[in-house]
């Protein structure tokens, strides 16, 4: 299952440079000038889980294979962008093709990096950005809603259109769609403004560890549940060290994780995922599902056979399975189940599907 966050925010905060720390690659070009990335540049990124590697000694596994998740370098946007300002229709498109969006907001000072706007100011980039999504949506549900076109929508998609709109124009917490309709159905709509969001705070190295008064006052106003604070710069840095050289630097400027691991992990828990093992000599892997994600569901990941033909899932728990030695004592132990097609599979299960082919 492939999810993909979407980089967005104004030109030079920092989108491909932090891009290139998260990918750990010079896919993405970083130039002091607007709009520097054109088309959208596209990492897959392993998503860190402390649990693979015990997993792996238990099973004395020869390979071991991390879930991913994909991170989507979206080129500057401006003021006017949903009128077609900086080429921002073509990159508002890209952003309606990611599952889940990261504001990257400048909030640091420098003669060196050229800004759009005169002075720095988070909470009025965040807004712009904001407001330019809301305009998109605005203009694209009512090309839907317009009566040649409704024909072709069925009425709960209608009704979605019709309460965003309402949402929008009024002002109105999307809390209201949110608790009317599933994930998957207000999906289908494609609306901007209904996806999930993150916020990173970019900032010089002086303010990593406490922040700034920019960072004070976007967290005063947007909270810090969704907001992260991060050094796009000093994490590309750390991503060129070895691993003690990365140890080394971490503990000199008080780092205990890096904010790219954390960044992930803010990702993985906005897309509401849960990850699964799979687990035996020849490879011990992660496997990302939706939260109450059935068995069955759970085994098409692997492969749509395994979803097909599905009869159970011999299910241990990812503690039992490293505090009993693995699949054998586990069994001997009463710490495996055998779970049928109703069951919801939890984080950190340890799987091994039987089907039929």
């Amino acid at each position: 299952m492939s999810f993909k966050c979407g980089i967005v925010g104004l030109p030079n905060v920092g989108k491909s440079t932090l891009f290139n720390a998260l990918t750990n690659s010079s896919k993405a070009q970083a130039a002091n000038f607007p709009f520097c990335t054109i088309d959208p540049n596209i990492g897959v990124v392993p998503v860190p889980d402390k649990r693979l590697e015990n997993l792996a000694k238990v099973s004395k596994s020869k390979k071991v294979i991390n879930t991913t998740i994909s991170f989507v370098d979206i080129a500057g946007l401006v003021k006017g962008a949903s009128k077609g300002e900086g080429l921002g229709n073509k990159f508002l498109s890209h952003i309606r093709e990611v599952d889940a969006i990261i504001h990257m907001i400048r909030c640091f000072d420098s003669a060196d990096i050229q800004n759009v706007n005169p002075t720095v100011d988070p909470i009025r980039d965040l807004e712009i950005i904001e407001t330019e999504m809301m305009l998109a949506d605005i203009e694209s549900i009512q090309k839907r809603l317009e009566k040649n076109n409704k024909k072709n929508i069925d009425g709960e998609q209608i009704k979605i259109l019709e309460i965003a709109l309402d949402c929008i124009n009024n002002n109105k917490d999307f809390a209201l769609l949110k608790n009317d309709f599933d994930k998957k159905q207000l999906n289908q709509s494609g609306l901007l403004s209904l996806k999930p969001k993150i916020f990173v705070c970019n900032v010089d190295e002086q303010s990593i560890k406490n922040g700034n008064n920019y960072t004070k006052a976007f967290i005063d106003k947007y909270g810090k549940d969704n907001t992260l604070i991060v050094s796009a710069d000093i994490e590309n840095q750390i991503n060129e060290l070895d691993l003690t050289e990365k140890k080394n630097y971490m503990e000199m400027i008080g780092l205990k994780e890096t904010g790219l691991n954390i960044l992930i992990q803010k990702g993985y828990k906005i897309l509401e995922l849960d990850t699964y093992f799979t687990s035996g000599p020849e490879e011990t892997r992660a496997w990302t599902i939706q939260k109450n994600c059935t068995a069955p569901k759970a085994a098409g990941e692997i492969h749509t056979d395994f979803e097909k033909g599905f009869i159970r899932a011999e299910t241990v728990s990812y503690d039992d399975f490293v505090s009993n030695d693995g699949w054998i004592n586990s069994k001997v132990n009463g710490k495996m189940r055998l779970e049928g097609k109703d069951y919801i599979v939890q984080d950190g299960d340890v799987l091994n599907f039987r089907f039929n082919t």
